[in-house]
């Protein structure tokens, strides 16, 4: 029984509570990072870790964290953890954290964070607090991802930077699409995938 809710902690974001698309969270860095592929996955990647490791924290202190100060607690905690990305990132990536820009530091305050931090890290156990962060962050990470496949794929014909459409394409008249770069694209795309989610799930079609 513990197993099963573990797993629906884990997977219930992917689909039938996904932040993006269900719980419409975090849709403004998903507009900007979805140009290419790699930054997308980079920042899929960092907003997990910082959900899932603010969730195990704060579910550990939650019975020492007065009420009144408790979103105080939690920005200083969440701040921490983005801090430690944007300078792993820096370090590493340093190109890529360029471009990434102010979206890092805008992971202090993404309502996934903060949301799953109130609704579920404050009331839970340590355990499914840090599956509930991950799961929150690969739901928003995968729609990211998908984003950012098709904007790149056909807005550049590239994937990680590279050339996936051959040559002989564009020589009988194909034309990448210049609109999938532009930022109401990743909505309309985000749209698509909410109108399909919608279709093939029932308990979503009564919410």
């Amino acid at each position: 029984m513990a197993k099963n809710k573990n797993l629906e902690l884990l997977t219930n974001s992917l689909n039938i509570n996904n932040p993006v698309t269900v719980q419409v969270l975090g849709i403004c860095s998903a507009l900007a990072v979805t140009v290419q592929l790699e930054p997308a996955i980079v920042m899929a990647i960092s907003v997990t870790f910082v959900t899932a490791l603010s969730n195990l924290i704060i579910s550990l202190l939650r019975n020492t964290i007065p009420s009144r100060i408790r979103i105080i607690v939690q920005l200083m905690v969440v701040s921490f953890l983005v801090i430690v990305v944007d300078q792993v990132l820096k370090a590493f990536m340093y190109q890529l954290d360029k471009q990434l820009s102010v979206y890092v530091g805008l992971i202090i305050t993404n309502c996934i964070v903060m949301g799953r931090l109130e609704a579920f890290a404050l009331g839970n156990k340590p355990l499914p607090a840090l599956l509930d962060g991950i799961g929150s962050g690969a739901g928003y990470g995968v729609i990211l991802i998908i984003v950012a496949f098709v904007r790149e794929l056909f807005g550049s014909g590239k994937l990680f930077g590279c050339q996936v459409i051959p040559d002989g394409m564009y020589n009988i008249g194909y034309e990448n699409c210049g609109f999938m770069l532009n930022p109401p694209m990743a909505l309309i795309l985000i749209g698509v995938i909410i109108w399909i989610q919608r279709a093939r799930n029932k308990e979503l079609q009564e919410k």
